[in-house]
Parts: C-alpha cells; structure tokens; sequence
C-alpha cells in the first residue's frame, strides 16, 4: 500500500475500519512500536467485554503504518467475539500483510477477569 491511498488520515470517519493504511517508510527507521490500553473485544463464549493491553512492534521495510488507521482498525475488534490468542495473530497478520515488514511481534495482554491474566504473543517473519 502507498501513500497514494491514504484514505482516512485527514478526512472525518465514524467507525471502524477493516484494514490499517500506510505511507513510505522514511530512511533508518528501524523499529515502530504502538501501545495502547484500550482495545476491546467480546468473549466468544460468556459474550462479556474483555479489555486489553496490546504492543505492536514492527521493523519496517518499505512502509509504515498510519496510526490513526490502527486506531480504527482496532475498533473493529469492539464487538467481535475472539478469544485473546486469536486477536494476537490477527492483528499481526494484518501487520504482515499490509505494511510487509521484516518482523512483527504482538503482545496482547487481557486484563484480569476471575483473576486471570491473559498474556498472548505472536511473532511472525518475513520469509
């Protein structure tokens, strides 16, 4: 993806969006890390809101992703049943795919509910 399609950066958008945009990566930025505290999702079984912490660390290659469109794309998850290993991989799948970096880790971390925390990470390489 170019910046040629930088879609949501700058224009009023009111919900969720399937997939993260990106632009050039600029020369020698090495890593990108994005952290938040505020991803949600659903529990596919209990059907009650689960909360999380996530980091995303990627080493670019030819792009970086917009963060006001992984701002989005997280929303999506909101209402979606998934379980917080399967969020993981997705999320980083979709690092993978649209951004095409060298790595990618993803560390979800679900807050506690009955006392148990839920740390997921996924990691994937370009092959």
């Amino acid at each position: 993806m170019s910046d040629d399609s930088l879609t949501i950066l700058g224009a009023t958008v009111r919900g969720p969006v399937p997939h993260v945009e990106c632009f050039p990566a600029p020369a020698n930025c090495s890593i990108v890390r994005f952290r938040t505290d505020e991803l949600t999702s659903v529990c596919p079984v209990t059907e009650q809101p689960d909360l999380s912490s996530l980091v995303i660390e990627y080493a670019p290659l030819e792009h970086c992703i917009e963060s006001k469109s992984l701002k989005l794309y997280l929303w999506s998850f909101r209402d979606r049943p998934v379980f917080a290993e399967a969020l993981a991989a997705e999320i980083a799948g979709e690092v993978m795919e649209t951004a095409r970096p060298a790595s990618v880790t993803v560390t979800l971390t679900q807050k506690p509910r009955g006392g148990i925390e839920v740390e997921t990470v996924s990691h994937l390489e370009r092959a």
